[in-house]
Formats: structure tokens, sequence, C-alpha cells
């Protein structure tokens, strides 16, 4: 069922290639560019993120914290710095949309590795 399927929600730090990716890719993915959010606070993207029913992906380790104080969300996915390779990162999260549902991801932090 499609409301089942992972959805995507890309901050500032995430670069929008990978939204362009996983678009063509028919996972639908918007980015804060597309929404005109940016410099918004995190626990707002992070609300705005749930409110949409999307799975956030950041780079911002502060998203973390939040998910530890309890705050109910569609998900997060935390890309360490170091695997910020458009082409790893567009892969990790094709390869997740395949294997989590959405209720899978809710209230779930997820955090990238290599994949080569």
């Amino acid at each position: 069922m499609a409301e089942d399927k992972l959805r995507y929600y890309l901050d500032e730090h995430v670069d929008v290639e990978i939204a362009r990716q996983l678009n063509r890719l028919g996972i639908d993915t918007i980015t804060v560019q597309t929404l005109k959010t940016q410099g918004e606070d995190d626990p707002i993207q992070l609300q705005m993120a749930t409110d949409l029913g999307r799975v956030l992906c950041t780079m911002d380790s502060d998203y973390v914290d939040l998910a530890g104080e309890g705050t109910k969300r569609a998900g997060i996915v935390f890309i360490p710095s170091e695997h910020s390779e458009i082409g790893v990162v567009a892969r990790y999260l094709d390869l997740m949309a395949r294997v989590f549902t959405a209720d899978e991801a809710r209230n779930h932090v997820e955090y990238v590795c290599r994949l080569d």
C-alpha cells in the first residue's frame, strides 16, 4: 500500500542531488529548499517532517538529541559527514525505502553507514 512507503524530507545540510536521485527512483522525496523552510529551528523542521509523514534526513546530530527526548516523529536518518557522498547516501536511502515501511521507521533513528 502506497501510504506505507517511506517518504523523505531532506534538511538543508543534505545535498539536493540526493532528492533528485531518489525521486528518479520513484521514492517521494522533498527538501527544505522545495518548501522554503531553510533556517527554521530543528524542532520545527522535525515537526514539519512528522506532520507530512516523512522521514527526516539530516547531517545535524542535534536531531538525534531531539529523538532522545522522546519526541514523536515519522523517523530520522542521521548521515555522519564522513558518509556524505551523494551516491552512497542515495543508495542507502533507496535500500532503506525498500526494506522499511513507514510504520517501522516511525520513532526510529537510522544511522547511515558505508555501503561500499
